[in-house]
């Protein structure tokens, strides 16, 4: 990995712990403190920037990572060398697939990530000591299940305003996923390149830059430039990409 690394163990590791998004609401937070010290004494951080490689394609498994900020998308490649976008994930989510030798799945930072790294064994390891982590897991994968067949109605039924709409919506509820819904308007970067926008949802560039032009004449969102997006009301995106479809 090129990426940069930061120093985390000038302090005692609970400390650091404590202010990490992780150790509250991702995977470590199932741990106890002789776990999280465990943990830590094989951690590192590090730093990509933006379109740098973190997990390739078929290589072989040894770390895992919590994302602790910026986004990361997944993709899978073709036998002829065409690759499709297949999911995004924020901090603070678990980066890599337990208990698998290798993925077909490569990982990007489509924004600069930061992540804390650790051993597969030693997570593995902690698995085999706590039910309560390898219950979280758990739920992140069907989290994760659960995503992929709601982009599959995205994907399969929604129209192309609905599709732009979606991707939005589902980009401004991880900017802050404890905040009410309507607090206000929220203000974010958007994290893929059109041509990448394009890929993930199955459109032309042009279309996704139709429908976000749509989407701001009518007020729904609005746009500085061509990557900083405000959305004024969340409610009123939601309805916008037929999110309540029950």
């Amino acid at each position: 990995m090129s990426s940069k690394r930061l120093d985390v163990h000038n302090s005692t590791i609970p400390q650091v712990c404590v202010a990490c998004e992780a150790r509250h609401r991702g995977v470590c937070g199932t741990l106890n403190p002789s776990q999280l010290v465990k943990l830590s004494k094989t951690t590192s951080k590090h730093i990509f920037a933006a379109d740098e490689e973190l997990i390739p394609a078929g290589g072989e498994i040894r770390h895992y990572s919590n994302i602790l900020s910026g986004v990361v998308k997944l993709t899978r490649l073709m036998a002829d060398g065409r690759q499709q976008i297949v999911g995004l994930q924020f901090a603070p989510d678990f980066l890599g697939r337990p208990f698998r030798s290798s993925s077909d799945i490569s990982a990007e930072a489509a924004t600069e990530v930061q992540v804390c790294s650790f051993p597969r064994a030693t997570l593995e390891e902690l698995v085999r000591e706590s039910p309560e982590l390898e219950h979280m897991l758990h739920q992140q994968a069907l989290k994760e299940l659960d995503e992929a067949r709601e982009w599959i109605l995205t994907l399969g039924r929604k129209t192309a305003a609905e599709k732009v709409a979606s991707f939005l919506y589902l980009i401004a509820s991880h900017i802050d996923p404890e905040r009410s819904i309507d607090v206000g308007p929220i203000q974010f970067e958007l994290p893929l390149k059109r041509a990448d926008i394009a890929d993930f949802l199955g459109l032309t560039i042009e279309t996704v830059s139709r429908q976000i032009t749509k989407l701001r004449k009518s007020g729904i969102i609005e746009l500085e430039g061509t990557r900083i997006v405000t959305v004024p009301s969340m409610t009123v995106l939601q309805r916008a990409s037929a999110a309540d479809i029950i």
